[in-house]
């Protein structure tokens, strides 16, 4: 018979757990589910099937897409709902919507042009007969052609920040036309100094690369101007497709936007995309993210624009797993390149050429052409493009490079697909915010999440499954760095951790002969490899993770940013400063990151003072200049804030005089009159200066540390050494919470001698043990200082250097007990019991000893190397 009849409806499954074993006869289905499996079904349906925003996170292959293909179909079949499942790329939707149907679920696969999908599948979506698997790209659009979901599933949510933001990200590049024009309209927005750079033909030095973020109150007058240009500007010649089809969602919000200007591009967009107003996102029930990490400190609510994610964690038994193996090389930190970077290139080449296929996975677009540059014609290369639908172009290729930009995610090399994964310098240069926030601010500890997630995620692009291997070259000193820090591996799960440390050790001391040789036992995975498979085994046991300082502050903090830039979005100031309070509140002291909070001082600045002008309470002013004054506080030392000198500024936050003192100093001047009448003591004052001086002058290790107390003890510190733990600082100068500073005192070391990489990451981890030990964040401004007489810097000292070490001379820490002594005898001369804060400050100022003057003089070498990688 030709004709279709309804069959009888069968009773709808109760749970996701019963409709996978109902499921069971589908031929890729598996017979029984893993115990994490049932736990996170079971813990979904009792907990969590109500909320709004749910997050899942599991490691890649620990059944991730049965979990959510499941969780989806149940929605489907009992709740009659439309459901969508996305994906960052088309290649991993095709891979989504195989495994889905190889469940027996009933699924149709939308991608590409949206005229080209089959009316069919369409009308089976619609129908809810089916699960749609598409990209984000499809929803996250000015024009979203999937809009009518009631159920929605993002997988690798973790990756997805781009995808999200884009449909309000006007992005305009120096080739095309709009960028001088929008430029010129932001005269009064910016610097005039940055304005005149930009305009330049040629950029000098670093400013290449720097970013520069706009006044809001300049951005908020020229928003008329702004809108006028970008709808008068033609595509393509004046700005691209995706900036014009912006436009559409962001008319009349342009002055609710944050504009960072680079030599390159300018960015207007939302600091937290508002998605609330996308009724696409917003409208489905419930939306599921599916992540192989999620995070402690707010990264995926700010991502998503979301106030409140709840979250079902990863079970505690994959932990301790990893997918596959891998073997992480550090080739610039060995003996031979690290003094000789010019033998990278042709050493990393030969890897390649080993391995047959490498993936090289860079930041950006430069660091991509500086890599092909680097590497030479060797090598065929590929890109995104010629992989997008089809990866065997590269696979069945005996001697080639894929290279993919700013992409840690979304592509999939099992086996002897590929057995190379070589990361292309630290990846925290996506768009211009991430830069400006990462560069110009420094704030790397509202970032530190989403870079580990795409190293390790990176790293793993090659091991996709348990029995999968792959190397890990790992290139650039700012990657290296960051690699180093123990607050950073201890964040990562204890295999990588393992893993990381494994390869760090390996690298340093090791020539690079040495490294490929390991690399070939690696590849052989024969005996020789198991017996480190052991060492991995008792590292990984050892490790416990630990996120670092202030990611409960910035988790508090992320549900108050979101609602406050909702309520922006739609014009309610009053409701986005009270937000941004709470904001503060969550910010302010503790562990929390001072130079975020600088940022969102600013911002809560000039939100204060365009209420007022709007008709808002005159109070509103003296809050603006106070939130102002924190600002410059907590963001001492930045970029951004030495160039804070727009225009359209001028006078409104009144700032303060060049004869202001500086904080640190009247902290500084507050302490010193606290411990005078003990150190100062007419009896043993010169007595104590003199043997001081001398243990400065001398090379005894505790002798010399012992000085180096007293010295930050006259100079206002809260000073202290280390009590005999290895891990700490040989000196600690806190002042209050204005800055720290720590030191690694090497003064019996020879001159003759060389600095090693050992020394250098044992500093650069000085402020993170005092942070720990005071249970505080530290101080934007603070610094370590690692003294030493050794005449040579080995070069992978200044690869593993954290930018905050500097080199400090012995000469000069006599200099600075010298000039500090000078100022003490002029304190001493007025007497003990007279002397008040301002006199202390005029004599330190008369001595040319004020803190803050001389701690910025000892910080004139440091220690770290250039932030691009070494091309």
């Amino acid at each position: 018979m030709a004709f279709k009849t309804r069959k009888t409806a069968s009773e709808p499954p109760s749970s996701p757990e019963q409709l996978f074993l109902k499921s069971r006869t589908a031929s890729s289905t598996p017979d029984s589910l893993w115990p994490h499996q049932a736990q996170i079904f079971q813990t979904w349906h009792a907990s969590h099937s109500g909320a709004r925003d749910v997050a899942i996170e599991l490691p890649t292959g620990a059944g991730k897409t049965l979990i959510g293909g499941f969780i989806g179909e149940f929605q489907r079949q009992a709740n009659k709902k439309r459901v969508v499942y996305l994906c960052p790329t088309r290649q991993l939707a095709r891979q989504c919507h195989e495994r889905l149907e190889s469940y027996g679920i009933s699924a149709v696969l939308l991608i590409g042009q949206v005229s080209d999908w089959n009316p069919a599948d369409r009308a089976r979506y619609s129908s809810g007969e089916a699960i749609a698997v598409s990209v984000y790209s499809h929803v996250f659009n000015s024009n979203p052609a999937l809009d009518n979901s009631e159920y929605m599933i993002l997988d690798d949510a973790h990756a997805a920040e781009g995808y999200v933001s884009k449909p309000w990200s006007i992005v305009l590049d120096r080739k095309e036309s709009a960028y001088m024009e929008v430029l010129s309209a932001l005269s009064d927005a910016l610097d005039p100094l940055v304005v005149n750079r930009l305009k330049q033909d040629s950029p000098a030095g670093q400013f290449a690369s720097d970013t520069y973020l706009a006044s809001p109150l300049g951005v908020t007058a020229a928003a008329g101007d702004l809108e006028r240009i970008l709808k008068s500007a033609q595509v393509p010649a004046d700005m691209s497709s995706d900036s014009h089809y912006a436009l559409r969602l962001m008319q009349g919000h342009l002055g609710r936007c944050l504009v960072y200007a680079s030599y390159r591009q300018i960015q207007i967009r939302p600091f937290i995309p508002p998605t609330h107003s996308h009724m696409a996102f917003d409208a489905p029930q419930q939306r599921l993210y599916m992540s192989a990490t999620l995070g402690e400190g707010g990264e995926l609510e700010r991502s998503f624009g979301r106030q409140r994610i709840s979250r079902i964690p990863s079970p505690k038994e994959w932990e301790t797993k990893g997918t596959g193996r891998r073997f992480f090389m550090f080739p610039e930190l060995t003996t031979d390149l690290s003094k000789n970077k010019a033998g990278t290139s042709p050493w990393v080449s030969n890897l390649i050429k080993q391995a047959g296929r490498a993936i090289v996975l860079t930041p950006d677009s430069r660091s991509a052409d500086d890599f092909e540059d680097w590497i030479g014609g060797d090598h065929k290369v590929f890109h995104a493009t010629d992989i997008e639908d089809d990866l065997s172009a590269f696979t069945d290729e005996s001697n080639a490079v894929l290279v993919l930009t700013n992409r840690y995610d979304g592509i999939d090399l099992p086996d002897d697909d590929c057995r190379l994964v070589i990361l292309f310098g630290l990846p925290s240069r996506g768009d211009l915010q991430e830069r400006f926030l990462a560069g110009a601010l420094g704030a790397m500890d509202v970032l530190q999440e989403r870079i580990r997630s795409r190293i390790v995620q990176g790293a793993g692009r090659a091991t996709r499954n348990s029995a999968d291997y792959a190397g890990v070259v790992m290139l650039g000193d700012d990657l290296s760095s960051f690699c180093t820090r123990k607050d950073v591996l201890n964040a990562m799960r204890p295999e990588v951790n393992a893993e990381v440390s494994f390869g760090l050790d390996n690298s340093l001391g090791f020539e690079s002969d040495e490294m490929t040789e390991n690399f070939q036992t690696f590849l052989a995975q024969g005996d020789a490899w198991q017996e480190v498979e052991e060492d991995l085994a008792e590292r990984r046991s050892e490790a416990e993770r630990a996120y670092p300082p202030g990611t409960h502050e910035l988790s508090a903090a992320a549900r108050e940013e979101v609602a406050a830039y909702h309520a922006l979005w739609q014009g309610e100031l009053d409701r986005t400063l009270d937000h941004a309070r709470r904001v503060l509140d969550g910010l302010t002291g503790g562990r929390a990151p001072q130079r975020y909070a600088a940022l969102w001082n600013y911002l809560a600045a000039c939100w204060a003072l365009l209420h007022s002008r709007n008709g808002g309470e005159e109070t509103l002013k003296e809050s603006s200049r106070a939130y102002f004054l924190a600002a410059r506080s907590s963001g001492r030392g930045t970029l951004w804030l030495s160039h804070m000198a727009a225009p359209s500024e001028r006078n409104l936050f009144q700032a303060p005089s060049t004869n202001e003192v500086d904080p640190l100093d009247a902290a500084a001047a507050q302490r010193i009159v606290e411990v005078l009448p003990k150190i100062g003591k007419p009896s043993s004052f010169d007595d104590e200066v003199t043997r001081m001086r001398g243990q400065l002058l001398a090379t005894e290790a505790t002798p010399y540390e012992e000085a180096l107390v007293f010295l930050g003890s006259l100079l206002g510190a809260n000073s202290s050494g280390n009590g005999g733990a290895t891990a700490a600082p040989d000196a600690s100068w806190v002042f209050d919470s204005h800055s720290w500073i720590g030191w690694e005192a090497k003064s019996e070391a020879e001159p003759s001698g060389e600095l090693g990489p050992v020394d250098v990451r044992q500093a650069g981890s000085h402020l993170r043990y005092i942070a720990n030990e005071r249970q505080e964040a530290i101080p934007s401004q603070s610094l370590t200082f690692t003294m030493t007489p050794q005449e040579r810097i080995h070069p992978a000292s200044r690869a593993v250097a954290e930018d905050h070490v500097f080199l400090v001379r012995p000469h000069q820490v006599v200099e600075l007990f010298d000039a500090i002594v000078a100022a003490w005898r002029k304190i001493r001369s007025r007497g003990l019991r007279v002397v008040g804060p301002d006199d202390v400050v005029a004599a330190l100022t008369e001595a040319d000893a004020l803190p803050s003057t001389r701690i910025r003089r000892l910080a004139t070498e440091p220690l770290s190397a250039q932030i691009e990688p070494s091309v």
